[in-house]
């Protein structure tokens, strides 16, 4: 199935921009490109959500992040948030409107995380800066106006975001970290494998290409020979069990797809509780823009919250 008339718009759209390509430009120059080509496809933040930033441990010094209070009163539980965006583009502004709606829809806590960049921070950079903020905020329970005796505590992200998120999962359970209750990881980066049928399909004119990936793989993990790690290759791991719930979410006419719900398969294989609904007919990329894409991202979130519900 090609592109609905929707997404072939946006994807239009953004190629009318003629903006050089994200692998044909320095991460400095790729950042403002981005920030340019989609400053119209940002919704407004609720203003019933009240958000604070907050200074969070990193995996080396400090790092912001940015809190997210439902309006519905004490919440029983915490949703860590990382953004998507190769672990090169994203920053806590062009996640506003989704971490209010995802405030709203779930009753829970929610926790942008600001985590450092590559090329300048390269791996595990950006998987230490997660791992340190969500294990600081699991202790901050009075702190957030966490009041449940056994409080939730989920992680989510997009694309790098998702990667991250399952990363998170891993870290925690190798290191007895916190202990998560959900993750959800949405058109995930799970390997470095850029053959897969999806890869070949769609490697060009959507959204995310081919090049742009190998692009920001070699940003973020220079050094070659550390990419079949598990805390960057989670697919490659060879013992995938013990590990929360997991909600996995694709784009059908992306590259990351087959990668996604391959692990979504691994996941079940080892006995960890896992949906997967595949969103027919959009590009990579599709949950950031909820002004472009408001009834498939608020389906995404709506079922987020039916997930994190029957923990």
């Amino acid at each position: 199935m090609p592109l609905n008339s929707n997404a072939r718009a946006v994807v239009d759209e953004l190629m009318s921009k003629d903006l050089p390509a994200i692998c044909e430009s320095t991460a400095v120059e790729a950042r403002r490109n981005a920030s340019e080509a989609t400053k119209n496809f940002r919704s407004r933040p609720d203003p019933a959500v009240k958000r604070r930033d907050w200074e969070l441990p990193g995996g080396e010094g400090s790092i912001r992040g940015r809190l997210y209070f439902p309006p519905s009163g004490p919440s029983d539980g915490l949703l860590v948030y990382y953004h998507g965006g190769g672990w090169v583009l994203g920053e806590l502004d062009s996640y506003d409107a989704n971490c209010c709606r995802l405030a709203l829809t779930t009753g829970l806590v929610v926790a942008s995380i600001d985590y450092r960049l590559a090329p300048e921070t390269p791996y595990p950079g950006a998987a230490e800066d997660c791992y340190a903020a969500t294990a600081y905020l699991a202790g901050q329970r009075k702190e957030l106006g966490i009041e449940s005796p056994t409080p939730k505590l989920a992680v989510a992200g997009d694309s790098a975001g998702g990667n991250l998120a399952t990363v998170v999962c891993l870290m925690a359970k190798d290191r007895g970290g916190p202990a998560i209750t959900h993750q959800t990881m949405i058109y995930p980066v799970t390997d470095h494998d850029f053959d897969t049928p999806s890869y070949r399909e769609f490697a060009t004119d959507h959204v995310l290409t081919r090049a742009d990936m190998i692009w920001f793989w070699d940003q973020y993990v220079p050094e070659r020979s550390r990419r079949n790690e598990d805390y960057v290759a989670p697919l490659r791991r060879a013992d995938l069990s013990g590990l929360p719930p997991a909600l996995v979410v694709t784009a059908e006419c992306d590259p990351l797809r087959d990668e996604g719900e391959r692990y979504a398969a691994r996941l079940a294989e080892a006995g960890v509780p896992t949906k997967l609904l595949r969103v027919n007919g959009l590009p990579h990329a599709f949950f950031g823009w909820p002004e472009k894409f408001p009834e498939e991202s608020g389906q995404v979130i709506r079922l987020m919250g039916e997930e994190i519900a029957r923990i």
